[in-house]
């Protein structure tokens, strides 16, 4: 199978049929929100079933239009040292490399990427080289986009080698929800897989960050596309945010954990969901989120659940660690300000709270602001 690319609202009706007012509010959408996804991924939808989480991850819907958000929640552009790199961690670069994905998240945090004109990913990627190699500090690329998977493979092969070429380099991550969107394109190109098998050493391994939401995404045809890419020496790691209406209850979240860990996927990070324009409808308040997550991990074993559950926020990965009644618990996992890294903070309960900021103007019992504890 060679999936289709479906970008048009015309073209999903008729490959699925809509209704005419249906046809009507989801072109209203695609008017500010892009849309793509492609007849694999429309295929493991319940088309009878308004609200089927895969439906809700990649389906415009009128919802997405109410509500605020940034086009930046995480001031990716004050960490921007070059066109298309990002320097937010000492020991981690990030490369957009492309501004296409197999399908277009109705939550995606990039909306900015398919929405502007003004581009932020980069074909000459040689200044971001001259950079990477200057700061020795950097030990782990991050190729991200939009999405590294969908670059002809010469191209991402050059990227691979120049990046090995780098000695202090020595993990290289693709952020990738080809195993949910089109696991074809990594079964269907033997050439894809011999180099990512070249690049990936035993001393220096190559990780593709997947992206499965919904335990419905793991199909058979995507576990074979991730075993292949294990048996081309690459590590597949998993992360997902909590969705409202897709994976926000504990016996989605306990399904999807045990799944990828009997898989051999690792969880890695579970996000709450940024507040980008439009992801207002996919929110959950951040103390519901971590209840959802506890529960969840009580059917499942130490290796089902090692994901932490942390906020990107400009000033770093915040990992709430616990509550109580009255008090929310989080410490730094990662920071841009090295100093900052495993602070810990405590904060009075608030449950409407969807970010981070929510909790700034929020008075503890220890002082007018926050307290730091060392």
């Amino acid at each position: 199978m060679n999936p289709r690319y479906i970008t048009t609202v015309a073209e999903l009706d008729n490959h699925v049929g809509l209704a005419p007012k249906e046809r009507q509010m989801m072109e209203s959408v695609t008017d500010t929100f892009p849309f793509r996804t492609n007849d694999y991924y429309l295929s493991l939808i319940d088309w009878k079933d308004r609200d089927d989480p895969l439906r809700r991850i990649v389906i415009p819907d009128a919802s997405e239009l109410a509500g605020c958000g940034s086009s930046d929640p995480s001031c990716e552009k004050d960490y921007t040292k070059k066109p298309g790199l990002q320097h937010k961690y000492d020991q981690t670069g990030l490369l957009l490399l492309t501004d296409v994905c197999g399908g277009i998240c109705r939550f995606c945090f990039r909306k900015r990427l398919f929405m502007s004109c003004e581009r932020e990913t980069v074909k000459d990627i040689s200044g971001s080289l001259d950079y990477i190699r200057e700061h020795k500090e950097i030990t782990n690329i991050l190729l991200s986009g939009g999405d590294p998977l969908m670059l002809e493979t010469r191209r991402l092969e050059g990227v691979l080698r120049e990046l090995r070429e780098i000695p202090h380099v020595n993990i290289i991550r693709i952020g990738s929800k080809l195993l949910a969107y089109n696991p074809y394109r990594i079964l269907n190109d033997p050439e894809l897989l011999l180099v990512l098998s070249r690049y990936s050493t035993p001393e220096k391994r190559i990780y593709v960050m997947a992206h499965y939401n919904h335990p419905r995404e793991l199909t058979e045809v995507s576990m074979q596309a991730a075993d292949a890419l294990r048996k081309a020496g690459v590590a597949v790691v998993n992360q997902t945010p909590i969705l409202n209406g897709i994976n926000n209850d504990p016996d989605t979240l306990t399904t999807l954990f045990r799944k990828v860990s009997f898989a051999g996927i690792s969880p890695y990070y579970v996000f709450q969901c940024r507040p980008s324009l439009g992801n207002q409808v996919f929110q959950v308040p951040v103390e519901q989120s971590y209840e959802i997550l506890q529960k969840s991990w009580q059917a499942c074993s130490g290796l089902a659940k090692r994901a932490r559950f942390v906020m990107s926020h400009a000033t770093g990965k915040i990992e709430v660690v616990g509550k109580t009644a009255g008090h929310v618990f989080m410490r730094y996992h990662q920071a841009a300000d090295p100093a900052n890294i495993g602070k810990f903070m405590v904060f009075k309960a608030n449950p409407l709270a969807r970010w981070f900021d929510d909790y700034r103007h929020v008075l503890t019992d220890y002082s007018p602001r926050k307290m730091w504890l060392f």
